[in-house]
């Protein structure tokens, strides 16, 4: 299935303001991975997400989504493959009631009335909001706002989904949720987070990212165990790798006060 890759090979970036933004990045998704991109603020998280479907451009170097590179005259097809939630959910909420958000997507792709409800439909029983679909937006809780941002991409029926920092501005309860939710998804997915909790839990690969450069890709749980990595991108060991402040025990229990009990 090669319309499920995605494929970096040699991107650069710079902003407006000659910052470099990517330099030199190259990687290989294949189908049905879940793939962790984690790294310090300002590392090029988002702006290499932004270029998975188009929204920037390469100075050099090149994204390819399956056999279409990313570029002016295949934008269109990329964006029904990549399904892109955006970090603030605001970006992307802007009707005037969650049905009709969740229905943005599929009526501009044409399809008639009776689809466009199955779809809906379909998206918020998935992300458990269908008791949503009349509410207006901006009355929506946070973790609320972040499952119908999810629902307007699973509407599409994409092939990837990249999120960027999902868990953000979320209670444990939320959390929970949302990282229990996207288990059941099949999806090749792509995940940039500062939470590598959430990551040990969803991705069994982990990129990361310093400077605009990839230093480290490979299995998650390996590349967390790295400090040398972790301490250039200042990060820290998930949780459950950490040991307990109060005994000494951890470094590998899935709740880090296991040893206290």
């Amino acid at each position: 299935m090669s319309h499920h890759i995605v494929e970096a090979h040699d991107v650069h970036y710079a902003y407006p303001d000659g910052t470099a933004g990517l330099c030199g990045v190259s990687f290989r998704i294949t189908h049905g991975e879940s793939v962790a991109l984690v790294g310090e603020n300002g590392a090029g998280k988002s702006t290499l997400l932004l270029h998975m479907n188009g929204y920037l451009t390469a100075a050099r170097g090149k994204i390819r989504i399956g056999d279409y590179p990313v570029s002016s005259k295949t934008v269109d097809a990329i964006r029904r493959s990549v399904g892109m939630v955006f970090q603030n959910p605001d970006d992307q909420l802007f009707m005037p009631t969650v049905f009709d958000d969740v229905a943005f997507g599929p009526l501009n792709m044409g399809l008639d009335p009776e689809d466009v409800e199955r779809k809906v439909v379909q998206a918020l029983e998935t992300v458990g909001a269908t008791h949503l679909r009349n509410r207006p937006p901006y009355r929506l809780s946070q973790g609320e706002k972040r499952a119908v941002a999810i629902a307007t991409v699973l509407a599409m029926s994409p092939d990837i989904l990249v999120l960027d920092e999902p868990t953000s501005s979320l209670d444990p309860a939320a959390r929970r949720r949302l990282i229990a939710l996207l288990k059941t998804f099949h999806h090749t997915k792509i995940i940039a987070t500062h939470d590598l909790d959430m990551a040990a839990d969803l991705c069994e690969r982990t990129i990361v990212l310093h400077q605009g450069r990839v230093i480290a890709d490979g299995p998650t749980m390996a590349v967390f165990r790295d400090e040398d990595v972790l301490y250039r991108s200042n990060l820290e060991k998930p949780l459950r790798m950490q040991e307990c402040p109060v005994c000494g025990s951890g470094g590998g229990n899935k709740d880090p006060l296991r040893g206290c009990r």
